[in-house]
């Protein structure tokens, strides 16, 4: 079929994996055994890689930098929409553990960007806490039905 399609395979990137006992990254997903939290039973599935997690607390990082002068209106908006794309991609694979690592990843640098953009003295957890940053503040928290604001 290859041949007909006039492709070839890269045999330094190409390999056969057994999905029931070893693990396999694709397309920013991970394949093969997975562990149910509630059963602790087995099962094959899915879920974000590794990278695929490292790259959207990056792309985080990244956009709620000291340098970033827009309006916070702004900021939120593009934080947002980069939430709202990973999560749209790895909806179908995501774990709650996986949604909560990367919200609590976003929890963190949006209190340390306000925290220092308002010249707060302390941690800001006062001033910004969970509640506020995934309600008032408006952004987005991947845990939950639809990615809902608090």
């Amino acid at each position: 079929m290859l041949e007909r399609l006039k492709l070839t395979l890269n045999d330094k990137k190409t390999s056969l994996r057994n999905a029931s006992r070893e693990r396999f990254d694709f397309l920013g997903y991970t394949f093969g055994p997975h562990y149910s939290m509630r059963t602790g039973r087995e099962y094959i599935g899915k879920s974000p890689s590794n990278k695929s997690v490292a790259k959207i607390k990056k792309n985080v990082g990244d956009l709620l930098v000291p340098s970033n002068v827009a309006p916070w209106e702004e900021v939120c908006e593009k934080l947002n929409q980069k939430l709202s794309g990973w999560r749209a991609y790895f909806g179908c694979g995501a774990t709650a553990k996986t949604y909560r690592a990367v919200d609590a990843h976003v929890y963190d640098c949006v209190r340390h960007f306000l925290r220092r953009r308002h010249q707060v003295l302390t941690q800001g957890t006062c001033q910004f806490p969970e509640e506020r940053v995934f309600g008032s503040l408006g952004v987005v928290r991947l845990q939950g039905p639809l990615g809902t604001r608090s």
